[in-house]
């Protein structure tokens, strides 16, 4: 048994789905989240720069006695996952994986769609890392960006959204596919909107709650489960404002977010 805290990591906001999921299937883990708010996007950043951002927010929550840490965000998990397993003993997870696996299991025609941002489906991360798992499978990848700003606003199930991913998803019900991979840490917020545009034949995949399911087995295999069954504590720190976090992210979890601490992270 371990009692110390998961660290969890997001270039900012979204990665509080990931959390929300950790929370429900872990519920006597304690859990550190950092939010890196003051340089959102990390997707139009160069590989060394996620890689630099990346290596700062681990050694934050290095700091904090953390003992295992999840990166909550697909375009550092696809940049930097791989080079902080190498210089961090702590064990590290991403989100693609998780995903990518999830879809590979699920489909039955071979047709897999990924939605996510630019940066994300422009860097192939999940197709990739399908293809490598099922050579056979017809994977096609949909930048939606307005979704992003949508779920920051609120707007997850109004007609603007589903407007929205009307457009977005017109080519993926074309192509036929039966799964789609939610393939940014906000999507699964629009998870309602998005299935009912792609129909009850569509199975949705949301590497959040994968993320948490292969969390919780990881911690099982390592011996690092906490002894508590419930009552877990969570801390939360941002390199920017709070008040959009507190706002934003409290629409996520579905709860206040009482405190929230600012950090530089620069410094690390």
């Amino acid at each position: 048994m371990d009692n110390r805290p998961i660290g969890v990591f997001d270039s900012g906001i979204g990665g509080l789905t990931v959390l929300q999921e950790i929370m429900e299937q872990l519920p006597g883990e304690d859990v550190v989240y950092f939010g890196d708010t003051a340089r959102i996007p990390y997707g139009t950043r160069s590989r060394e720069t996620v890689i630099k951002y990346s290596f700062q927010c681990i050694r934050f929550l290095l700091s904090k006695d953390i003992k295992a840490i999840v990166i909550a965000c697909n375009t550092a998990s696809a940049m930097a996952l791989e080079e902080a397993r190498k210089v961090f003993e702590v064990p590290i997870l991403g989100v693609i994986d998780p995903g990518a696996n999830a879809a590979v299991s699920s489909t039955k025609n071979n047709k897999v769609g990924v939605i996510g941002t630019t940066g994300t489906i422009n860097s192939e991360a999940y197709q990739k890392k399908i293809r490598r798992a099922h050579p056979s499978s017809e994977v096609i990848g949909i930048s939606c960006p307005l979704f992003v700003p949508i779920v920051e606003e609120g707007w997850e199930d109004t007609d603007v959204a589903f407007i929205t991913a009307e457009k977005y998803l017109s080519g993926l019900k074309e192509h036929t596919v039966d799964t789609l991979v939610l393939g940014c840490t906000h999507y699964p917020i629009l998870r309602y909107t998005v299935g009912k545009v792609m129909g009850d034949g569509v199975k949705l995949i949301n590497p959040a709650y994968e993320t948490a399911k292969c969390t919780k087995k990881l911690l099982k295999e390592e011996g690092l489960l906490s002894e508590k069954v419930d009552g877990a504590k969570y801390e939360f720190y941002v390199s920017d404002d709070p008040e959009k976090f507190r706002r934003i992210g409290g629409n996520i979890l579905r709860k206040e977010i009482a405190t929230i601490q600012k950090v530089n992270i620069e410094v690390l």
